[in-house]
């Protein structure tokens, strides 16, 4: 055994049981209000031409930041279950739930949707299309949990050789996708666990980066300035072809891309080593996060409604972007934190948020 081998070896052990990891808590927090802006900012940003350049770039700049948000949710799921072993009985438990949050909110969408905003939808096409947008979620984690127990043996069956001979398999395909993408194709045929997304993939480095976090030789400087760089290439890129086409251009956005897979990575691995791996909140910040990251899961579920209210009446050009977007986040953050803990406190309001 060589004395890296032996270095590593702790971190394969089960950890002593935490109620929560807060540096893991404190990511989940700041990605939810991320999604948030994704979505407000993509109303202008799509408004390219009709809003002025300043309130484009002020959007764009916002809405590539917080492209990091989706990764990290991936993320965190691959940190907190790949490294367990967990009885079917749980695994069906969390897959009903999910389906169960799907049915409900596909219903709710559709109800939206048709009498309220004048979109409707063909309930034919449910399998293939979410009701509302951002529902896709919940289409790529139901597959990824129906193989957790299947994919959480198989890493604990793997030592630190074979998980980085998969890691590099797997960061090839994603890469291989990508560029596959970029014309308009696809691979005839899709690797197993990874398929033609990269979403099972940010699982696994997920799972990959939190274990080994004290071991990954790139520092906390390089980890901050790399994903800084990541994100300021992004954006360009998305500027430049932007202007060239004169519309807005929203590949190099897509959470296939390299640029963002790393910047994702890194950002995460620079946060849950955050005061060495041991982010612990004061009493105030606590409650805080607590409550937040308790209903952030419904947050991201219910605050399309408010936004689409917002779209309905008011046009990208009737209020300037560095105006309408932090007030539009805090104001839906609020509004829908405000519902969703409201939520929680009926029995059935619980099992859909």
């Amino acid at each position: 055994m060589t004395e890296h081998q032996k270095s590593v070896r702790p971190e394969n052990r089960p950890e002593k049981k935490k109620s929560k990891n807060y540096n893991l808590e404190l990511i989940r927090m700041i990605s939810f209000v991320m999604v948030i802006v994704i979505h407000v900012t993509n109303y202008y940003c799509r408004a390219y031409g009709e809003v002025t350049q300043g309130e484009y770039l002020f959007s764009l700049a916002l809405d590539t930041a917080s492209r990091l948000s989706v990764p990290c949710f991936f993320m965190i799921t691959g940190a907190l279950l790949l490294g367990r072993r967990e009885p079917l009985g749980k695994h069906a438990r969390r897959l009903l739930r999910f389906g169960t949050v799907l049915i409900v909110w596909s219903l709710v969408y559709y109800l939206w949707n048709t009498f309220y905003m004048g979109t409707p939808y063909d309930l034919s096409e449910i399998l293939y299309t979410p009701v509302e947008a951002h529902l896709w979620y919940l289409y790529a984690m139901i597959p990824i949990y129906l193989v957790m127990p299947f994919f959480q043996i198989m890493c604990a069956g793997m030592n630190l050789r074979m998980e980085r001979a998969f890691l590099v398999v797997i960061t090839a395909a994603v890469i291989f996708n990508y560029i596959l993408t970029l014309q308009h194709g696809e691979a005839y045929y899709d690797i197993p666990l990874i398929g033609d997304q990269v979403y099972s993939y940010y699982v696994f480095i997920g799972y990959y980066i939190y274990k080994y976090r004290r071991h990954i030789r790139i520092g906390q400087g390089t980890a901050f300035f790399g994903c800084i760089f990541c994100l300021a290439a992004t954006f360009g890129i998305t500027w430049g072809v932007t202007v060239l086409r004169g519309d807005h251009y929203e590949t190099a956005l897509q959470y296939g891309s390299p640029l963002l897979v790393l910047a994702g990575a890194l950002f995460f691995l620079f946060m849950v080593r955050l005061k060495k791996g041991d982010y612990v909140p004061n009493a105030g910040a606590k409650k805080v996060i607590d409550l937040f990251c308790g209903c952030s899961f419904g947050i991201y579920l219910i605050h399309i409604l408010f936004l689409d209210n917002y779209k309905k009446y008011m046009e990208p050009t009737d209020l300037p972007a560095w105006i309408a977007v932090p007030l539009l986040t805090a104001g839906i953050a609020a509004v829908s934190l405000l519902c969703v803990w409201l939520l929680g406190r009926t029995r059935i309001g619980k099992k859909i948020t």
